[in-house]
């Protein structure tokens, strides 16, 4: 369209551009309702002004006033740099925007936080540290979208824009969302300590925080990006069409995800019922470990000779296992020696009372001895001790069988396991007689 040669340059600003919610989240949070004049499939209704927005409530221009202050500004300012193409100057126009936002972000963020720790706010700086990348995101966009309106783009360019700010305003939403719910639950664990011997408690409310953490981030990335795709008009005519016309596909879908969905379940019901927590001392599949972490869709075992066991979160709710440490961290750990009908059984008592005594391990609670069989020419001896945890435990049966069986060997050989066999006359005069027989053939055979 020609200009007159003098008169004010101004450009076909989109009025009837349908405003999406990055704007009109502006006069929302202002407390005032913004009315576009624009149906929801962003055509301009006829007979009326497109981009005209009325402020419902108590004063104030609202977000459209704002656009058409920039609008008015932006003509003057152009007016000088007539020489540059309107769209190179709408993308500066943009990337001017995202910059300063950033930079003032940024700036008033480091400021806070060394504000913070010169008053030794600690939690205010880790704030300010988690925040950062979604904070400077989520204002960049609300910058960029308040300066799209006054841009001298297309209007088919600027609906494009508009449509790519309202899912990056989605996106950065559930980010600022996620990482909310991680402080939040880092911040209420670090009152439970796991490094102290009675640590039920903080183990009982760790495992609820993490399985409940996992699942919640789930459930948030999967609403922020179907947010996100169906704020594009194609995507969302395209799934509702795919949900309409394909149940098969729905179906054969709904069968493939059957074990992430079965998993995230048992994961809400670990975290209520708690048959597992962290740290909990578990036998499974013949393997004895610890619960070292606790996903939403796994378990990592950690055994005792540092592998790694991983299992399904489905595993604990439909198959049995051992749980050491449910309840109590107490333990009773068994020792069997096999001895001769000799062993004096008072004298092996106070050995072990002794050496129970002097161990570190020993929880002073338990200490038995007793006989429970008598297989063959043998005496067979339980010893049950009693120890704080699985680990403990197992150090403590191995201690007491060790120095046991060394008080045997010092004080008591003949105590030991022996065979005994007894010979009658006769059966002593055919032995002679036979190794009479046998050292005449060897002196033959010389």
């Amino acid at each position: 369209m020609p200009v007159a040669e003098g008169a004010p340059l101004r450009f076909p600003w989109p009025r009837n551009l349908p405003l999406t919610a990055v704007f009109a989240a502006q006069g929302v949070m202002a407390g005032r309702s913004i009315s576009t004049g624009i149906p929801a499939s962003g055509i301009p209704v006829s007979g009326r002004r497109g981009g005209e927005a009325r402020s419902i409530g108590s004063g104030g221009k609202g977000a459209e006033g704002l656009a058409d202050s920039l609008r008015n500004t932006l003509d003057r300012v152009r007016g000088f740099l007539t020489w540059l193409p309107a769209e190179v100057f709408a993308a500066l126009l943009l990337l001017l925007a995202a910059g300063l936002a950033l930079a003032l972000t940024r700036f008033c963020l480091r400021l806070l936080y060394r504000l913070a720790g010169r008053y030794g706010q600690s939690f205010l700086q880790v704030l300010v540290t988690r925040s950062q990348g979604p904070l400077c995101t989520f204002l960049v966009i609300m910058a960029v979208g308040t300066v799209l309106p006054a841009a001298p783009f297309p209007y088919a360019t600027t609906l494009t824009l508009a449509q790519v700010l309202l899912c990056a305003f989605i996106l950065a939403l559930g980010w600022m969302l996620v990482t909310a719910l991680n402080l939040g639950a880092e911040v209420y664990l670090r009152r439970f300590r796991l490094d102290v011997e009675d640590n039920l408690l903080a183990r009982k409310h760790v495992t609820q925080v993490r399985i409940l953490l996992r699942t919640g981030q789930t459930l948030l990335v999967i609403v922020t990006v179907a947010a996100a795709l169906t704020s594009i008009p194609a995507v969302r005519q395209y799934g509702v069409s795919l949900f309409a016309s394909a149940g098969a596909a729905g179906l054969v879908l709904g069968l493939a995800a059957r074990p992430l969905l079965s998993n995230m379940l048992a994961g809400i019901q670990i975290a209520m019922t708690q048959p597992i927590r962290v740290e909990d001392a578990v036998v499974l599949e013949g393997e004895w470990g610890w619960i070292e972490n606790i996903t939403s869709t796994y378990v990592v075992v950690r055994l005792w000779d540092l592998r790694r066991l991983i299992v399904p979160l489905s595993y604990f709710i439909e198959k049995p296992f051992q749980n050491w440490t449910h309840e109590s961290s107490d333990l009773i750990g068994s020792v069997f020696l096999r001895v001769d009908y000799t062993v004096p059984l008072d004298r092996m008592r106070e050995k072990l009372k002794e050496i129970a005594s002097a161990s570190r391990f020993w929880d002073r609670k338990t200490c038995v001895l007793q006989v429970t069989d008598t297989p063959g020419n043998m005496v067979e001896v339980r010893i049950l001790v009693s120890a704080r945890g699985g680990g403990n435990t197992f150090d403590l049966r191995c201690e007491v069988r060790e120095k046991m069986i060394a008080f045997l060997q010092a004080e008591y050989p003949e105590a030991l396991p022996r065979q005994r066999t007894e010979i009658t006359g006769n059966s002593l005069d055919g032995l002679l007689e036979q190794r009479r027989g046998t050292e005449e053939k060897v002196r033959r055979a010389a």
